[in-house]
């Protein structure tokens, strides 16, 4: 995927998003990331991808 073509797709997920409502995010992402690792079929691949996702500790939300 070209920088083009990322950012062609990452805008289309932010205005997806914005639409789609804060409270529905979540359930969207949710929804989006199931469809793509169906779409990836690969299981190693898409486990290591769950753990590369993670954020940082220091950006944990408490409450």
């Amino acid at each position: 995927m070209t920088d083009s073509e990322l950012d062609l797709v990452y805008t289309k997920l932010c205005k997806t998003l914005t639409a789609e409502g804060e409270a529905q995010a979540p359930l969207y992402l949710a929804r989006l990331a199931l469809l793509c690792m169906t779409e990836l079929g690969d299981t190693q691949r898409a486990l290591s991808l769950i753990e590369a996702a993670k954020l940082p500790a220091s950006s944990a939300v408490t409450a």
